[in-house]
């Protein structure tokens, strides 16, 4: 062992001997306590030389755990397309609709639509509050753990719910522990791998988000047809396949090693520094934790995170980027695609080639997420998402027109066919290119309390949408169908121009430079040119 190393293990243990019960970061204080810099840079130019696939080898716990982490989304995408097919599915319509003249059968009102349709995301408005001061004060794993543990309480009320009223009163339930899965997983993916993998790993929330709506697309085919309360009961109970054997696996996972470090644990940030990774990559893991330290060093204060500093100075820039981001997902297609059987049903469709091509709209997201994985890593964030959204904006009013020039079986395929390209371009560009920026974006230090706000963002966004989109699309509302795409693409040309001013690079920047950047106000079309020398520590 070198003498930096023994000079670094005797600092960490007259940090580790303080007393740590006073519930704050005990690097806010330890000024006094150095790091080993030499270690810190030396592993940061580690990470920069990294290939993708190189960071795969040596990091293929941390990629397995933050796969782990990434499928506490499938239940909110679940329940989420549940919703929207139960609206779809003709028993549920009967046995808690009203009847509507102009179709001959039983409907939900666009009213009670909606409302099933936004109450899981004021749920998890409630929950994103709740996530950051959690996951602040006991981690990522133990926040993520007490709301898979809440979700299997709450699916009870929903499976055996008797009414609309309590149908509601469900999903808000259900929707707290989802506002803290989607406020930890982005934080936890970025910060358990290195560099190069931060953006396949936050990536995959998308890509969970894409499964989850296939496995409920083939459950809702097989069972929308029955006629019995099977229709949704079935669907309702299958959500208890997740929480339990997510809960186990996350207990045995390691903590995030930049969280441990911002509460001064730095012993046990090393112990899950050397899980994530093959001995190879991880034979110093001091060096790794002392990297760690330099970029918190770039923060440091003596106040606990609150929410107040999220809107000061350097960090009010960072926390609306993430707010932006997170909102403008509901603004350039994502509607569409939730509610992609429905808008296929008022195009024209018969209800099992709704059913169908719902479900293959969520196959191909899939796919188009797993490409992203490519196009990011070579392209870049911004490239694929400020281009993504400005692409998806042109197919928004090719639908509008397509919906405006006649009524013909034509003209219906026209309509569904291009619904179905939004719904799978949103998913190839700007909602995975979505989850880097916003794990990325924020400082350390205030992490956990930056994505919780840019989800709030996002469902104060996404609650009006939901109403706004039930009523364009509803025959007895305004009847819009492909019309609506003249209406989304208006909001998303408003976020594609918005995003290119104000979004910046952030392709293979460590947090340290990161931080440095937004210190200096690079503007963020100069990011990608801007040179940050491995020694700067300002």
């Amino acid at each position: 062992m070198t003498s930096d190393t023994e000079k670094h293990s005797s600092a960490l243990e007259e940090v580790e001997a303080q007393p740590a019960s006073t519930g704050g970061p005990v690097y806010e204080t330890s000024e006094k306590v150095d790091y080993d810099r030499a270690g810190a840079i030396e592993a940061e130019q580690v990470e920069h030389n990294m290939t993708v696939i190189e960071a795969v080898k040596a990091y293929p716990a941390a990629s397995w755990w933050a796969f782990v982490m990434s499928c506490t989304i499938i239940m909110e995408s679940y329940c989420v397309f549940l919703m929207g097919q139960f609206i779809a599915t003709q028993k549920f319509a009967d046995d808690f609709g009203v009847w509507s003249n102009s179709t001959g059968k039983y409907i939900i009102e666009a009213s009670w639509q909606s409302a099933f349709q936004c109450s899981g995301p004021i749920g998890a408005f409630i929950g994103v509050f709740i996530a950051g001061p959690i996951t602040s004060r006991i981690g990522y794993r133990w926040a993520t753990i007490g709301g898979l543990m809440a979700l299997n309480g709450f699916i009870f009320i929903f499976f055996f719910g008797n009414s609309q009223g309590m149908f509601f009163a469900s999903q808000i339930l259900e929707g707290i522990p989802w506002g803290i899965f989607i406020a930890n997983a982005p934080a936890y993916c970025a910060e358990i791998v290195p560099m190069r993998l931060r953006a396949p790993a936050t990536q995959m929330l998308q890509m969970f988000w894409a499964i989850g709506a296939i496995i409920v697309g083939g459950i809702t085919y097989h069972y929308q047809s029955k006629n019995d309360s099977s229709a949704y009961r079935v669907p309702i109970a299958l959500q208890w396949m997740f929480p339990t054997p997510l809960a186990i696996l996350l207990y045995i996972a390691p903590e995030s090693p930049w969280w441990l470090v911002r509460q001064g644990r730095l012993a046990e940030a090393e112990k899950a520094v050397s899980r994530l990774g093959r001995k190879s990559a991880t034979d110093n893991p001091a060096d790794a934790v002392a990297m760690m330290r330099r970029t918190i060093e770039l923060e440091k204060t003596e106040k606990k995170p609150n929410l107040i500093e999220l809107w000061k100075g350097t960090d009010r820039y960072r926390t609306l980027i993430v707010c932006g981001v997170y909102a403008s997902q509901n603004l350039t297609g994502n509607l569409i695609a939730n509610q992609a059987v429905y808008f296929f049903k008022q195009a024209g469709m018969a209800d099992n080639t709704a059913f169908a091509l719902g479900l293959i709209t969520s196959a191909l997201q899939w796919v188009m997420v797993m490409l992203s994985w490519v196009l990011t890593t070579y392209l870049g964030r911004r490239t694929i998402y400020v281009y993504g959204q400005f692409i998806n904006c042109a197919f928004l009013v090719a639908l509008g027109i397509a919906a405006s020039v006649g009524s013909s079986k034509a003209i219906s395929n026209a309509q569904a066919a291009l619904g179905l390209i939004v719904s799978v371009l949103f998913c190839l560009g700007p909602a995975p290119a979505s989850w880097v920026i916003i794990g990325e974006t924020s400082s350390v230090r205030l992490r956990p309390l930056t994505t919780g706000i840019g989800r709030g963002a996002y469902y104060l966004v996404n609650i009006p949408c939901i109403f706004l989109a039930s009523y364009m699309l509803n025959a007895d509302k305004w009847n819009l169908g492909g019309k609506s795409g003249y209406i989304w693409a208006g909001t998303a040309l408003f976020c594609s121009v918005m995003s290119w001013l104000f979004v910046p690079e952030m392709k293979h920047r460590s947090f340290r430079e990161i931080d440095i950047l937004f210190n200096r106000h690079v503007p963020a079309r100069k990011w990608k040119q801007t040179i940050v020398d491995i020694h700067d520590d300002e």
